[in-house]
């Protein structure tokens, strides 16, 4: 999904606010995360430690020493902190690692279900390659954050804050170069922090196109070569490829200027520090211990406010990339999805009833799809619905399943409104067999059982018995174990229609939708389909959508439909005898020569 241009924005209370809220997901291993701000507080300290050491030992050379440190206690001192130091890293990169893995873990989990429990119409809107990019390049730059940059970031303020007090303290003539040159650092960090953030959530936008023209291409790699797209396949991926590269360049650019600047005002004040310090140790104002531990501090302070640049860009990016995580977590979903949720199952007979039923979709509201259907089914009752593509069939149908609200008018189910039942103990009441099946790309046995999840083996046996499809499964080396490929690709069409109509009859429903089931089917898979359909539909209200009349003409009741309204109604012999008429003018088209 493209999103429009933004104007450089800063780094804002707002802004910070939101962030905010993704620290929810860190809170619950907040200790982790205190003992690592604390381990990492020791471990600077420990380290600035080290240029007053290298002072002293310079001083002790030139026996200027004014602590009666000789060289001896310096390495017994030295010994002692590397060795602290080392334990101290040790721990504080565990436990970060404890927050940013696990709280990462935390917000992949909860991403996932909140994508899996938002409505249709959100995924019709959003592409499933940038919500991929998501869930996948975006969190791994938030766990980066919380693993390394953020760390990183609060102990070069710390090493920032002591080396300004320590030099301030011990040379205070000598920090005022440091402390003026400051000044122009942040605002220089500020200002390329601007652009940077506004290139790296481009760059995240266009990696994300990426992915989606590689994921569409691979998943449609049949009509691919079946055109022999290859070569136009492979330049939509370099013109992508092309764009992520010079966004890419321009963000370098920046980073490239930013660092420049960083290195000209720090080169510049170091080299006059060194100027003004070795005159003030010519004139005995300073020792040279003192001056090479001020350097050394300077040195450690001129790191710290180039990676505070880097660090700061860094977060900046990784802001961004929250506001798109946000987009989805804070996406009303079509139920509050809980593992320990304990959801009662209805009892229904499987009356249906549509009343004055108006809608159009989410993304098209200005062009009615449906206009006042008025239609019912019986319980046990087989209708179907019939007419010419986007009549208003498969809407139908969607609405029952609620994956949509209705613009006006009701449905109902036994009588009471579909929308007062629980959404998911309403749709385990119905199964759909549709036109491309589509499965999942683990064992039969897997997709079999995907109608009722616990199911024994023994009644996945019987169901494919039922289905038609216990005679090619046996036939396989590995019966229901067999693999059946990344989206059922390993077999037929009639075969993966007749492992979800055994799916569906694992999953025993009051209500069975039957979409175009065997429109692309061969005759011979047909007839087996339409056999196990045959078996799939008794005692159960179903409803087919058709286009072969061949597979209704015994159904209880056929509703046609015309630009969204309902322009007859009735069974197969009543709506062909009527001359002129829309059933029986599609039924002429299919059934002439043969005798019905």
């Amino acid at each position: 999904m493209k999103e429009k241009e933004e104007k450089p924005k800063k780094l804002t209370r707002a802004q910070l606010s939101e962030a905010w809220k993704m620290l929810k997901f860190v809170r619950p291993y907040r200790w982790y995360f205190i003992g690592g701000l604390i381990l990492l507080s020791i471990s600077s300290l420990l380290v600035m430690v080290f240029p007053w050491l290298t002072g002293q030992m310079a001083d002790i050379a030139t026996g200027n020493s004014k602590y009666g440190l000789d060289f001896q206690s310096i390495a017994k001192i030295l010994l002692v902190l590397l060795v602290v130091q080392g334990l101290v890293s040790y721990f504080r990169v565990i436990f970060f690692a404890q927050v940013s893995e696990r709280g990462m873990a935390d917000v992949r989990k909860n991403l996932y279900q909140k994508l899996i429990t938002l409505p249709v119409f959100f995924f019709e809107e959003n592409r499933v390659g940038d919500l991929m990019s998501r869930i996948s390049s975006d969190v791994d730059q938030l766990q980066q954050l919380f693993s390394v940059t953020l760390a990183e970031f609060l102990r070069q303020i710390f090493i920032l804050v002591v080396g300004i007090a320590y030099v301030i303290y011990a040379a205070p003539r000598l920090s005022v170069v440091m402390l003026v040159s400051f000044p122009f650092i942040v605002v220089g960090a500020v200002f390329f922090g601007r652009f940077v953030r506004k290139l790296s959530k481009k760059r995240q936008e266009e990696l994300a196109e990426t992915n989606i023209v590689v994921e569409e291409s691979l998943q449609g790699i049949r009509t691919v070569k079946a055109f022999a797209n290859e070569v136009f396949e492979f330049v939509r991926y370099g013109e992508k490829i092309s764009k992520l590269v010079k966004i890419s360049l321009d963000l370098a650019k920046y980073r490239a200027l930013f660092s420049t600047f960083i290195i000209v005002v720090l080169f510049g004040g170091i080299f006059f520090i060194l100027w003004y310090g070795f005159r003030m140790v010519d004139n005995g104002t300073m020792t040279i211990g003192e001056l090479i531990a001020f350097i050394t501090y300077m040195a450690f302070i001129g790191g710290s406010l180039g990676s505070l640049g880097t660090f700061y860009t860094q977060i900046l990016s990784t802001l961004g990339g929250t506001e798109r995580l946000r987009e989805i977590l804070e996406t009303d979903g079509e139920m509050n999805l809980t593992l320990d949720q304990d959801i009662e199952a209805i009892d229904v007979q499987g009356s249906i009833q549509f009343k004055d039923v108006h809608f159009s979709y989410p993304s098209r509201s200005d062009l009615p799809v449906l206009k006042g259907i008025n239609l019912s089914v019986n319980t046990g009752e087989k209708i179907a619905l019939v007419g010419q593509s986007g009549s208003g069939k498969s809407t139908i149908v969607q609405l029952l399943m609620r994956l949509y609200r209705l613009n006006s008018g009701i449905i109902t189910l036994d009588g009471k409104d579909i929308q007062e039942f629980d959404l998911t103990a309403f749709r385990s009441v119905i199964s759909i067999v549709p036109q491309e099946v589509l499965l999942f790309g683990g064992s039969i046995k897997e997709n079999i059982s995907y109608g009722k999840p616990y199911a024994s083996d023994e009644e996945i046996r019987i169901a494919a018995e039922q289905a038609n499809a216990y005679e090619f499964i046996s036939r396989f080396p590995d019966g229901f174990e067999t693999l059946i490929g990344e989206r059922g690709i390993k077999l037929s069409g009639g075969q993966k229609q007749r492992i979800a109509i055994a799916r569906a009859i694992l999953n025993d429903p009051k209500i069975l939708i039957l979409d175009e089931a065997t429109s692309s089917l061969d005759s011979e898979s047909e007839k087996l389909v339409q056999d196990a359909l045959n078996t799939l539909m008794k005692g159960r209200t179903s409803i087919i959508i058709a286009h072969r009349l061949s597979t209704i003409v015994d159904v209880d009741q056929i509703y046609v439909l015309e630009n969204g309204h309902i322009v007859e109604q009735g069974t197969h012999r009543d709506l062909a005898d009527r001359e002129d008429g829309a059933y029986s003018s599609l039924a002429k088209l299919q059934f002439q020569g043969n005798n019905v």
